[in-house]
């Protein structure tokens, strides 16, 4: 069955909201006779090297490697064999990964504290395969949505959108933070050799002056665009940016000029408006849309604007296809299950506390902190959705850098450091801007470093000893594209997701970032005044030193 009609089909189920609460809550996951067997699974392994593994089945790359459109994923080289997939798969089918897989691609309300539905999956559903969420067809409006989008990313794009001088826009300023940020700035990064390079593009995100200093230096105010992404158009540094960003550009042009170099993409007309913004000029998108999972949205209107909407279709075509293959695929050759069991056997099995993704393309420089906050908001929780305590690690620490750099800089202590730190490799058969032998080079040091990883070296010198049994999977693709990239995007979303489920914690909220940002906005009134401090000791003495510094009496 087509995901279009698999997801159409479950709509008419019901929502979690309709359905009776179960009396009796399934016990955490941890208590199930496969957890257990998993336990023992792997204190039998400890003594199972890679080698040993490999020595031992001629066919086992073969077997641990799974292709999807142009990806392929080799798994072999992780601390596993058959049974630790079978018992991985089992431990997905007692969380009901299948269950609660159809409940977010049907728009049920899985972000349970929120009461919202997780539906992302939607904005890249084809405009032909409707999907109705409480009466309404959620993939017209997304298609109403991209449409709009196009239009106005071409009038930039060609000039027919101009400042208020009448000049061409040169360059486009995105102000955001959290995902209306490292989306597009991640995606415009590692698609840059596909954007138009007549247009300069600037992303600001941090509340430090110098972020917007250092973007705008160079900028000339008749002919920059800003687009301020923040859905409750109140987010504080991406308002305090862009009121920044305004007083820039009103003290150059004007008042008037704020609405040809300003738009908006929010769910907030009447703050929009009172921001100068024309709400004709704000692209909307919903609340079932969270931020780390964004960039397909009305969010990625400055990437739209930099590699044109067709490449932008291309984009969410390549998150459509994984979708269809996390929803159809059996378990022990689904890609987003496997990797986001393999993360459960790390890092609840095997004692793992973080995880590297290691991409061979400079142009992938951002995705490691794209996916540290895809995977670390989504999954830093120590509750479950009903509230207890989960009684095991939660989250890996997510890092990296891309290669062939890392080598020069951590890579001493994946190979013959104490600490196990299982890494993905991600690299590409073609290059997408060759230069002589560079492309060869660097992809043989990718190949080289799993294979050195796993299997290591016997030296007389322990100095020169490498143990290997170091794990990592590799992720080759044939050349980073929008496509590509979409893949590569919707892969790591659904293996988060996976990886909640197992856990029994909602992905989709983040409430662990408030609190700081609720006590920062009672701080800042605090740093150029007289009163009393009311904090602890330590915090109270610093304001104390602060103040004095910066000539607060």
């Amino acid at each position: 069955m087509a995901m279009a009609d698999r997801v159409q089909a479950s709509a008419c189920r019901g929502s979690l909201a309709e359905m009776a609460v179960d009396p009796s809550p399934p016990p955490p996951i941890t208590d199930t006779p496969t957890w257990r067997a998993l336990v023992e699974h792997a204190d039998s392994l400890q003594d199972v090297t890679l080698r040993r593994l490999f020595a031992a089945d001629d066919a086992r790359a073969e077997r641990f490697t799974v292709e999807v459109a142009t990806l392929t994923v080799d798994y072999s080289k992780n601390r596993i064999n058959e049974t630790t997939i079978d018992l991985l798969t089992a431990l997905a089918n007692a969380a009901d990964l299948a269950g609660a897989r159809d409940a977010m691609f049907r728009g049920e309300p899985i972000n349970t504290t929120e009461r919202r539905a997780v539906l992302h999956t939607a904005l890249r559903r084809p405009a032909d395969a409707p999907l109705v969420v409480d009466g309404i067809d959620v993939t017209a409006e997304v298609h109403e949505v991209l449409s709009r989008m196009a239009r106005f990313a071409d009038a930039v794009r060609d000039g027919t959108w101009t400042g208020s001088t009448g000049a061409r826009i040169e360059a486009v300023v995105n102000i955001g933070i959290g995902g209306s940020d490292l989306g597009p700035a991640m995606a415009y990064q590692a698609l840059r050799p596909y954007s138009h390079r007549d247009l300069t593009f600037r992303f600001v995100s941090n509340i430090d002056p110098a972020a917007l200093h250092e973007a705008l230096i160079d900028l000339d105010p008749a002919t920059t665009l800003f687009v301020v992404v923040s859905k409750s158009f109140s987010t504080i540094e991406t308002l305090t940016n862009a009121r920044s960003a305004r007083t820039w550009l009103t003290d150059a042009l004007g008042p008037d000029a704020v609405a040809d170099h300003f738009v908006a993409v929010s769910t907030e007309a009447d703050l929009v408006a009172d921001f100068g913004i024309d709400p004709a000029n704000m692209f909307g998108f919903w609340d079932w849309v969270g931020g780390r999972y964004s960039v397909g949205s009305a969010v990625g209107l400055s990437l739209v604007i930099a590699i044109g909407a067709e490449r932008f279709a291309d984009l969410l075509a390549g998150m459509s296809e994984i979708d269809e293959h996390f929803l159809t695929a059996p378990w022990a050759n689904n890609l987003p299950v496997i990797l986001g069991l393999l993360g459960i056997w790390y890092t609840n099995f095997l004692g793992a506390e973080t995880h590297a993704v290691l991409p061979y393309s400079e142009y992938l420089a951002r995705f490691p902190a794209y996916l540290q906050q895809l995977d670390m908001e989504s999954n830093g929780k120590g509750v479950d959705r009903l509230g207890r305590p989960v009684p095991v690690d939660t989250g890996p620490i997510v890092w990296g850098e891309p290669g062939t750099n890392g080598q020069h800089a951590f890579y001493q202590l994946l190979h013959q450091g104490t600490r196990l730190v299982p890494a993905d490799f991600i690299g590409f058969v073609e290059p997408v801007t060759p230069i002589g032998s560079h492309h060869d080079l660097l992809m043989a040091n990718f190949f080289a470093q799993t294979e050195a990883l796993a299997f290591g070296r016997d030296h007389e010198d322990p100095q020169r000893a490498f143990e290997g049994n170091r794990p990592s999977t590799t992720i080759l693709g044939q050349r980073l594209d929008p496509r590509t990239l979409g893949r590569l995007i919707a892969l790591y979303e659904h293996k988060v997701y996976t990886m909640g489920v197992v856990w029994g914690i909602n992905s989709f909220d983040q409430f662990g970032v408030e609190l700081g940002k609720v006590l920062a906005t009672a701080i800042e009134p605090e740093l150029i005044s007289t009163s009393e401090l009311a904090h602890d000791p330590s915090t109270n003495a610093l304001l104390h030193r602060y103040r004095s510094r910066s000539g607060v009496v």
